[in-house]
């Protein structure tokens, strides 16, 4: 019955804020100007708001903190924290909640001053007992083990990796809103800094300010809104581990169930996806996020991306705002998939704009932990 859900509720508004630096501003200072930003965008105000969605890296009780600050009473709260997956999940949980009538705005709202509040690219989360005698430099070590295994099993060599990252700048190249713009080469990755053996620092994701926000409707509502609706078609959670160290296979994620969940309940095949938005923390996680999502065949991943398939005019469009990679990565970077997501449904990305009808956002959360997978369309049936 999952498929119920297909269309039944739609992205009416998006807005960031303070992206790439915010020196002086607190996480919820930010997190509050996107709130209201994507709410002007949709043509609607903080009184229409009566659920909140929310999930930070500061705050204890982050749907709580958002609505009080915002002055919002809501009616529907949801604050569980999965991690930078938490927004495609809910996408999922705020369609459900609307078409159930539990709410009628829902506001999705995420922000964190990170770079100005310190800098550094380390875990939110609390130590795993069994994994600290270890030292991990969480979350890198969790994804170069990854990598590790890929390259021994796959023969995946670190010039593979690395084009990920060189793909993810040609596309922040065109993007003026993107932190990091300019040449970067093979031999640039490769010659940075080695972190995490074999994550180099041009390998891992930006550390950045950065908030965004989007507010969902039921889809009958969105067509009498502001902006052209973009509608929820599927979507899929899966998880199998908490600690890396408790993952199956190192080089198969839960993606793997996320995707097929959401590809069956919006009643389409990844061929039909015009677009692919993934969560790019590292160079690794676009080549197993490709194979588990049905883009190329099980450690074929490297030589893929190697090949210029992600690149601008490549064979697929992926990540075109330049990632988390070489755009924005503010500790949780799900919800910036959707807003490039929805900005290209849209026909308002600008000089990297593409032909896009259904894009594919999926996000990733813990290390290698929580998968969720969003089906978003231009039309509401197919």
């Amino acid at each position: 019955m999952t498929g119920a859900l297909r269309g039944r509720a739609a992205i009416a508004g998006i807005a960031t804020a303070g992206t790439g630096e915010a020196p002086g501003r607190t996480s919820i200072e930010i997190l509050g100007e996107a709130a209201i930003g994507a709410l002007a965008d949709a043509g609607l105000s903080l009184g229409d708001v009566d659920g909140v969605f929310a999930a930070t890296g500061v705050h204890g009780l982050p749907a709580l903190s958002v609505a009080e600050y915002l002055g919002i009473k809501p009616r529907f709260i949801e604050g569980t924290n999965i991690g930078g997956s938490s927004f495609e999940n809910y996408l999922l949980t705020a369609a459900a909640a609307l078409d159930a009538g539990l709410c009628d705005v829902a506001l999705i709202a995420y922000g964190s001053n990170q770079r100005t509040a310190g800098g550094k690219l380390v875990s939110m989360s609390e130590s795993q007992w069994h994994e600290v005698p270890y030292r991990p430099r969480h979350p890198i070590t969790g994804y170069a083990m990854a990598a590790a295994r890929h390259m021994h099993q796959y023969g995946t060599t670190r010039e593979e990796m690395a084009a990920v990252a060189v793909a993810a700048r040609k596309w922040a190249n065109r993007n003026p809103a993107a932190f990091a713009r300019g040449p970067l080469t093979i031999e640039d990755v490769l010659k940075s800094r080695m972190v995490s053996d074999p994550l180099s620092v041009l390998d891992c994701c930006l550390v950045t300010d950065g908030a965004a926000a989007c507010v969902m409707v039921r889809a009958d509502r969105a067509r009498d809104l502001k902006q052209k609706p973009v509608y929820m078609l599927g979507a899929g959670v899966a998880a199998w581990h908490r600690s890396v160290v408790q993952m199956p296979d190192l080089t198969v994620t839960a993606a793997s169930e996320s995707g097929p969940r959401a590809f069956a309940m919006a009643g389409v095949s990844p061929k039909d996806v015009d677009l692919l938005m993934l969560y790019d923390a590292f160079t690794i996680n676009t080549i197993l996020f490709l194979e588990d999502l049905g883009y190329c065949p099980k450690g074929e991943g490297g030589r893929f991306v190697a090949s210029g398939a992600i690149d601008p005019g490549g064979a697929l469009n992926v990540n075109t705002n330049g990632g988390g990679l070489s755009c924005i990565h503010p500790g949780m970077y799900g919800l910036f998939l959707i807003v490039e997501a929805v900005t290209q449904l849209r026909g308002q990305a600008g000089e990297r704009q593409v032909e896009a009808e259904i894009a594919l956002c999926h996000g990733n959360g813990g290390t290698l932990a929580s998968q969720a997978t969003a089906i978003l369309g231009t039309a509401a049936t197919l």
